[in-house]
C-alpha cells in the first residue's frame, strides 16, 4: 500500500509542471489576442529594417502606460505606438509664435488626444484599412533618414550631414503628424479629421502631405551639406 501511494505522488508531482506550461501557453495565446481599442488588430508587419527595434506593436487595448517607464533609458521604444502618437498629440509644439493657438486645447490632456486618435482610426477603417498599419506605413514614409546639424570648426558654424537614429526618425516622424495634424485643425476642421488627412496622406507617399514634405526638404538639405 505505501509503494502505491509513493508511486501516485510521484506521478501527481510529474504532472503539475504540465499544468503550470499549460497556463502559461494559454495566457501567451490570449495575450496575442488583444487588439488596440478591442477593434485594431496589431500583428502588423514593420518593413523598415531600421524601425523594428524602436516601433513597439505590443498587444494592448487601451494603450496607457500611465508613465510607468518615464524614468528608464530609452524606455519609450518598448512603448505601444498608438500611446506615443497620442503622447505627441498633447503638445504637438509650435511654429513660430503659434504655440497657444494651435495646441492649447488638447495640451496635457490624455483622453482629448486619446479621443482624436480614435476618431480618425475609425474613419480610417471605414475605408477598408487597418488603422495600425496605416500609421506604421506613414511613420516609414515620413521619418527621415539623414539630416543637417551645426559643427563649430575653427570658429566657424559648418551644416554637416549627419545619419539619423533609428529612435530620433521615429520621434521626427511623430512630431510632424502632429505639427501637421494641428496646423490643419488651426484652418477649421476637426482634429481627428486632420489627423486622418495626415496619416493617409504620408499613407500614400503624398507629397502635399506635411510629414511628407518636412522629410524631403530635411534630406535635400542634407544632401547638399555632404
Amino acid at each position: 500500500m505505501e509503494e502505491e501511494k509513493s508511486v501516485q505522488a510521484e506521478e501527481k508531482k510529474m504532472e503539475e509542471p504540465a499544468k503550470v506550461k499549460e497556463t502559461k501557453e494559454t495566457k501567451e495565446h490570449h495575450l496575442v489576442d488583444y487588439k488596440l481599442f478591442n477593434k485594431y488588430d496589431l500583428n502588423v508587419e514593420v518593413r523598415d529594417p531600421g524601425l523594428r527595434g524602436v516601433i513597439a506593436l505590443k498587444p494592448v487595448i487601451a494603450p496607457k502606460s500611465s508613465g510607468r517607464t518615464s524614468q528608464q533609458r530609452l524606455a519609450r521604444a518598448r512603448v505601444n505606438i498608438a500611446e506615443r502618437l497620442i503622447t505627441h498629440l498633447m503638445v504637438p509644439g509650435h511654429k513660430g509664435k503659434k504655440h497657444l493657438r494651435t495646441s492649447k486645447l488638447s495640451s496635457g490632456r490624455f483622453y482629448t488626444a486619446f479621443n482624436i486618435v480614435d476618431g480618425a482610426f475609425s474613419r480610417l477603417q471605414k475605408d477598408g484599412k487597418n488603422p495600425v498599419e496605416v500609421l506604421v506605413r506613414a511613420i516609414e514614409n515620413s521619418a527621415p533618414r539623414e539630416e543637417v546639424m551645426s559643427l563649430l570648426i575653427a570658429g566657424q558654424r559648418i551644416a554637416k550631414q549627419v545619419d539619423t537614429s533609428p529612435m530620433r526618425r521615429l520621434d521626427l516622424a511623430l512630431r510632424w503628424i502632429a505639427e501637421g495634424t494641428f496646423q490643419l485643425s488651426f484652418t477649421g476642421k476637426k482634429a481627428k479629421d486632420a489627423l486622418y488627412e495626415v496619416l493617409l496622406g504620408a499613407y500614400n507617399r503624398s507629397d502635399a502631405a506635411f510629414p511628407i514634405s518636412k522629410r524631403i526638404d530635411t534630406e535635400r538639405q542634407a544632401a547638399s551639406s555632404r
